[in-house]
């Protein structure tokens, strides 16, 4: 998976429209990022919005969001989320508009797995959203001392629930921080920054459930 960067673009002027279509996938991106890339350029032009546009809307600069519709990045978990609250979406629900239709039953080997680039974390699509289901089910890990950090929801209101199912998990949620073990479970709605990280010594490996509200 490659790095994301988040240089900005010296030769842009601001205020210039920039409404160029992607050029081609490289050779070399990662199927997921290559599908990835095309669906976020697609979501781009959907609103009609340029790359400066987007990058005033979501904080991100316009060179890392160019490089993400060109899969010459991997996208990070901060910098998905930040795409998704501008798009109206879950990360569960933007990641699903690049895999295939999700069947009813959903084996173990057939779930989706993406690895954050930046953090280490890793996010297994257990039950991915589908149409006329409200919650999605998935697993998360967290290597010792990693820190993922969301600035704001992918959608104001969601319901989360998260169960610890091994090691030590700490969630900030408003400003509280709240240190989990195994068995515990914590229960939110996410109305602005959220933080997990995890402590160690060991790898934190937990269950999330997301609720639409």
């Amino acid at each position: 998976m490659k790095q994301a960067s988040g240089s900005g673009d010296p030769h842009t002027a601001p205020g210039v429209p920039d409404t160029e279509s992607t050029p081609g996938i490289p050779d070399g991106a990662d199927d997921v990022d290559a599908r990835l890339a095309i669906r976020l350029a697609e979501l781009r032009a959907e609103r009609g919005w340029s790359l400066g546009e987007l990058a005033e809307r979501t904080g991100i600069s316009r060179s890392t969001l160019s490089r993400a519709e060109r899969a010459e990045i991997s996208p990070t978990a901060a910098l998905l989320n930040r795409l998704c609250a501008v798009h109206g979406r879950t990360m569960s629900q933007l990641l699903g508009e690049v895999e295939a239709l999700a069947p009813q039953l959903v084996r173990a080997d057939d779930q989706a797995v993406w690895t954050d680039p930046d953090s280490g974390f890793v996010r297994r699509s257990v039950s991915p959203p589908q149409p006329g289901f409200r919650a999605e089910l998935v697993e998360g890990r967290l290597d010792p001392g990693a820190d993922l950090r969301y600035d704001r929801p992918p959608v104001p209101g969601l319901e989360q629930h998260v169960w610890v199912r091994e090691g030590t998990l700490e969630i900030t949620v408003q400003g509280t921080a709240h240190r989990l073990g195994p068995g515990d479970c914590l229960r939110f709605r996410v109305r602005g920054a959220t933080r997990f990280t995890c402590p160690g010594p060991g790898a934190a490996r937990y269950t999330l459930v997301v609720v639409l509200p």
